[in-house]
């Protein structure tokens, strides 16, 4: 005697959420949305440097949780920044690859250059969100970055309160401006200026150096010499901008400005300066609604269930009053593929004259 294990669901069995529900955490590790110190790895320079840093909440060289928050990158469209092979016969253009990745990520195929406020610009800052820290997106209008500079602390934020995405030639659809301004306070007064975009769906925050240069008061491109270049290993200087000289020791070095502006502003304004961020996400349910009628689910596959001598017959205790407890929902597709389990809280007790009703809620 066989008994049949699985119940053909209906469209009257299931019930989807359409519209989805909104849930946003931190950014950063622990679920935290602010991040107070950031720290580069030796490593990770040695070995990649010249495109990007990665940086951690903690410092990775002495502690093991450690954990990579998000990156920063420089590009410039013809390879400004870094040597050419007439500097250096292998060199590998670092500042060109990093523009051409993110134009052809975040850009439409036929944009040749990032633009800002209807103004192109030949280079870019990226920070990249870390794709563990990430979620689903950055929660637009729940993020604040401070930049410290010669020009004091300034921070800045996007503009989606503002419920105008950016248009054009754009990939992504809910793109928006950065400005300057706090979470808290919204807009800078009077100050009208797009310090780049963010892409939320990507992770993505892109700055306009020039704009951000202007406002944050850093070394700029016109204005950076070989010397001033070689302040800034030392510490004496912050060269934001690229510096676009041949100098070989120069050019690792583009967006090493963009972390020591990160991190200064943490240092001296505090929690008013550190790096707040909300990754977003939308949970769509499905309510699965399993009806276990009095004739079903009576009888168990367990192997306990029969004798010995005869599989198909159950034991004599069972056979005229069989009793199961049921603790586990499987979700199968059309080939008997298990797609999802659920555990119930308690075994709930199953017989010829018992119907029980179990609602299975799947959250993707």
């Amino acid at each position: 005697m066989a008994y049949n294990i699985f119940t053909q669901l209906s469209q009257n069995d299931d019930i989807t959420s359409l519209t989805g529900t909104e849930v946003t955490t931190g950014m950063w590790s622990g679920d935290t949305g602010s991040l107070a110190t950031i720290f580069t790895s030796s490593v990770q320079v040695a070995n990649s440097g010249e495109f990007y840093y990665d940086l951690y909440d903690l410092n990775p060289t002495t502690s093991d949780s450690a954990e990579i928050q998000f990156s920063v990158a420089y590009g410039h469209v013809s390879g400004g920044g870094s040597p050419t092979l007439a500097n250096v016969n292998n060199s590998t253009r670092p500042t060109q690859v990093i523009y051409s990745q993110y134009r052809n990520i975040l850009l439409a195929k036929d944009a040749e250059l990032f633009t800002f406020d209807q103004t192109t610009s030949e280079d870019i800052y990226v920070l990249n969100m870390q794709r563990s820290r990430l979620r689903q997106a950055i929660d637009p209008g729940n993020w604040q970055l401070g930049l410290s500079g010669s020009n004091g602390i300034s921070t800045f934020i996007d503009d989606s309160g503002l419920s105008t995405a950016v248009v054009g030639n754009l990939v992504a659809n809910n793109v928006y401006n950065i400005r300057s301004g706090t979470i808290d306070d919204g807009f800078a007064t009077g100050n009208s200026t797009v310090y780049g975009q963010v892409f939320p769906d990507y992770g993505v925050i892109i700055l306009h150096p020039k704009a951000i240069c202007s406002a944050v008061g850093f070394v700029g491109a016109a204005s950076a010499s070989v010397a001033q270049a070689r302040q800034f290993l030392t510490g004496s200087q912050i060269p934001f901008a690229p510096y676009t000289g041949s100098d070989s020791l120069v050019y690792l070095y583009q967006h090493e400005g963009l972390v020591r502006a990160i991190s200064g502003s943490m240092a001296v304004a505090g929690a008013a300066g550190d790096f707040q961020a909300r990754s977003a996400e939308t949970i769509t349910s499905t309510n699965y609604f399993i009806r276990l009628r009095n004739n079903q689910y009576n009888y168990s596959n367990n192997p306990t269930y029969y004798t010995g001598s005869n599989p198909q017959a159950p034991l004599p205790a069972f056979r005229i009053n069989p009793i199961t407890y049921v603790t586990t929902i499987g979700l199968y597709n059309d080939a008997n593929e298990l797609l999802a389990v659920a555990k119930l809280s308690r075994p709930i007790q199953k017989g010829k004259d018992k119907e029980a009703l179990i609602r299975v809620r799947l959250d993707y």
